[in-house]
């Protein structure tokens, strides 16, 4: 099976259909992925600037995390089901947006370099946890973080105006 058939049976499923025609569903989905955005890449803002070491340089980078995580993965997990559904609604067109596959690889690099910085780096965060600045590998990590993230909301906002 083809990906454009994927596509386009996911396209005319019901709850598809439902998102697409309904007033009130795309709307309310938009809002709820925008809302959860804003959230995970603020949170994800604090540890990546803790990194770098431009805020929150008091607390240790451990405690800050311990702290903001676990909003960034609820809320992250928000989005991409609210995200998942809008895209539902309209497969052929996100799938040929470029800025909508932009935002894919952003993410997926940014995923990428969260994994190379818990591999690598924060397995010998007891040494750097409280040093200002970090670690190089920390600076680089968090600025990468920063740069995808940054992208994101970049693509995602251009998709609204591309996507038709």
């Amino acid at each position: 099976m083809s990906i454009d058939a994927i596509l386009e049976a996911i396209y005319n499923w019901p709850i598809s259909a439902a998102i697409r025609t309904d007033y009130f569903w795309f709307p309310f989905l938009e809002s709820v992925h925008v809302v959860c955005i804003c959230l995970v890449v603020g949170s994800i803002f604090v540890v990546d600037l803790r990194l770098l070491g431009i805020t929150s340089n008091k607390k240790p980078v451990t405690e800050l995390a311990k702290e903001v995580l676990p909003w960034t993965w609820g809320t992250f997990v928000i989005a991409v089901i609210a995200g998942t559904l809008m895209f539902m609604s309209k497969t052929t067109n996100y799938y040929a947006d470029d800025f909508f596959r932009y935002k894919m690889v952003l993410i997926v690099l940014a995923g990428v370099n969260m994994a190379v910085f818990h591999l690598f780096t924060y397995r010998s965060v007891e040494k750097w946890d409280r040093d200002v600045p970090t670690l190089l590998g920390a600076k680089l990590a968090g600025g990468f973080s920063l740069l995808c993230w940054i992208g994101v909301v970049f693509c995602g906002r251009w998709i609204g105006f591309t996507v038709i």
